[in-house]
């Protein structure tokens, strides 16, 4: 199964028209001349891995680094700073590894962030015959018109977007499946100390319980992203007005949405009205390709909430929350996937996210004391 291709319902004043393609020859590679100038990566998580993805090609000018790495991705991701290599591109690693905790506002503690890993599957047989492997770092624009790889002689060689290429391309990235639990962690802090994260459930328990939200089953639409693209990570983000009447939001962490065109039956809590005033939240699924900065992230949303006053009746949040995002972030990550208004404690059924890029089967679940 491919991985992950989630489609981002980009804001209409963040749109920017891709240039199309023409056909390309049977290894769906574009000559050199004809490179655009928005296939050079932009500056952020995406240049740093870029950089390393030429300086990983590099090293396969060696035998037995080749070897080595080629070994490691025909049995799955790989964390190149557990690899064996020599003594320049492990320093380097370390480097871009650094680079990338500090654009993502992660702690070190977080662990080693970059990997590598075989673009698809379908390349394993040209690989396991010898085929010298091309090396790249997915572009920070889906919207690019050309992926940049790299030979090992430093040469850049042009790949189609939308054909996945005979020849085998090594992918350099982050592992966004440990990076966006620790992320989590650092939005639920920075929004705890900005007082927009909810109340505990505690009081609501010992009073008697209380109503929640259940997502009984869960499908993402299917879409053209790269095929570069790893495996997304999903979290939705709940707001409503908390108890204390100030706006409040949520996170949730979805790990087991791994693939669009699939449906999901997590029966999974989503909204606990224990935390808000009013009957009635929202909901906003975002997705982690790897470049989201998990303290920014929390700024932009807790201080555009903190403008929002209680007028005694409720206000959807979800376009408060989306205008909070910085529109240089709407070229790739965070990834906006769908939006929900409006749920409440009797919301059941079939509910279309309001972008039409999936759909939620939810009802009301009672959470009891013990």
């Amino acid at each position: 199964m491919r991985p992950a291709r989630l489609r981002h319902l980009v804001l209409p004043a963040c749109i920017a028209a891709a240039a199309v393609l023409a056909a390309a020859p049977a290894t769906a590679q574009i000559p050199q001349q004809a490179a655009p100038a928005q296939a050079v990566a932009p500056a952020g998580v995406a240049s740093t891995l870029d950089t390393l993805a030429r300086q990983v090609a590099a090293s396969l000018t060696d035998p037995a680094a080749r070897r080595a790495l080629v070994s490691a991705v025909r049995s799955g991701p790989v964390d190149l700073s557990a690899l064996r290599a020599d003594t320049t591109l492990a320093g380097r690693v370390r480097t871009a590894d650094q680079a990338v905790h500090a654009a993502k506002g992660l702690p070190a503690s977080t662990g080693s962030l970059v990997r590598a890993r075989l673009a698809d599957d379908s390349m394993a047989a040209a690989l396991a015959a010898g085929a010298v492997p091309l090396v790249a770092a997915a572009p920070g624009d889906d919207e690019a018109a050309a992926i940049v790889s790299y030979e090992p002689d430093g040469r850049r060689v042009l790949l189609d977007p939308a054909r996945v290429p005979t020849r085998p391309v090594i992918v350099i990235e982050v592992d966004v499946a440990k990076a966006l639990p620790a992320g989590l962690d650092v939005l639920r802090q920075a929004l705890t100390q900005r007082g927009v994260a909810p109340a505990a459930a505690s009081a609501a328990l010992a009073s008697g319980g209380y109503w929640a939200t259940k997502v009984n089953a869960v499908r993402l639409s299917d879409d053209q992203e790269p095929w570069i693209k790893g495996a997304a990570e999903v979290y939705s983000i709940v707001s409503g007005f908390g108890l204390d009447g100030h706006p409040k939001v949520d996170v949730v962490q979805m790990p087991y949405l791994d693939y669009d065109g699939t449906t999901y039956y997590p029966n999974q809590l989503l909204v606990h009205f224990s935390a808000y005033k009013y009957n009635l939240a929202d909901v906003v699924m975002m997705e982690d390709d790897g470049d989201t900065n998990y303290q920014q992230l929390a700024q932009a949303i807790a201080a555009v909430l903190l403008t929002i006053a209680d007028v005694g009746a409720y206000i959807p949040l979800v376009d408060a929350i989306l205008s909070a995002i910085p529109t240089s972030w709407w070229t790739d990550d965070p990834d906006f996937v769908d939006a929900w208004y409006t749920l409440s404690t009797g919301s059941s059924g079939h509910l279309n996210g309001a972008g039409a890029h999936g759909w939620l089967e939810v009802g009301p679940y009672w959470v009891a004391p013990l």
